[in-house]
């Protein structure tokens, strides 16, 4: 599915709108929507300094595994503008868990999900994994000292090592609660993002 937004090309992938398809179904639109809107706020954290820095997006891919914002001049933006670039969309999340969290205290449990969902957003962004935030902050970090290649093969072997303990952790609480697969299928997400990305940094 293809659509413009503000010059923005916007392409949503069949797969996402089977999985929406099937939330409905199941019953779990409620919890999809709390993670859609707090993914739309981290992406929204990403393009507003891109607007700033006049690194224009251009194209928004939304696929099952992977939110792609191509942005013009993006490559040749300084390494403080995509350091800027790429934390502020943790950093919205982290904002807004705050404000619905102080909104859960005075107003219920209405705001709970929302607040609980950046938190969650925010914090999984943030794992030093080559196909999110974190991964790309310490890739441009490393290319201020080394080159692309060594960069590269630096943050792939930080994926891996982040990737083992994850993995053993989730087979490890599958085993003990006999239901909870939560961090295995966080797991598997981050394997398939990475294969979606191809090496592919920002």
């Amino acid at each position: 599915m293809k659509f413009k937004i503000f010059s923005i090309d916007f392409r949503i992938s069949y797969t996402f709108l089977c999985l929406v398809a099937i939330c409905l179904i199941t019953g779990l639109f409620k919890g999809f929507l709390c993670c859609i809107f707090a993914v739309i706020i981290h992406e929204t954290g990403h393009i507003v300094p891109m607007y700033r820095f006049s690194s224009l997006p251009q194209k928004v891919e939304i696929s099952l595994f992977e939110i792609s914002i191509t942005g013009k001049l993006r490559h040749q933006s300084s390494f403080k503008q995509n350091v800027i670039i790429i934390f502020c969309g943790p950093l919205a999340n982290f904002v807004c868990f705050i404000l619905f969290y102080l909104l859960y205290l005075f107003y219920g449990s209405l705001f709970e999900a929302l607040a609980y969902a950046n938190l969650s957003i925010g914090l999984f962004n943030l794992l030093p994994v080559m196909s999110l935030d974190g991964g790309q902050l310490i890739y441009l970090l490393l290319r201020c000292r080394f080159s692309d290649g060594i960069s590269e093969k630096c943050v792939n072997i930080i994926t891996f090592i982040i990737l083992f303990p994850l993995a053993a952790l989730g087979f490890l609480i599958l085993f003990n609660s006999k239901y909870n697969f939560s961090l295995l299928l966080v797991c598997l997400y981050i394997i398939i993002s990475l294969i979606c990305r191809n090496n592919k940094y920002y």
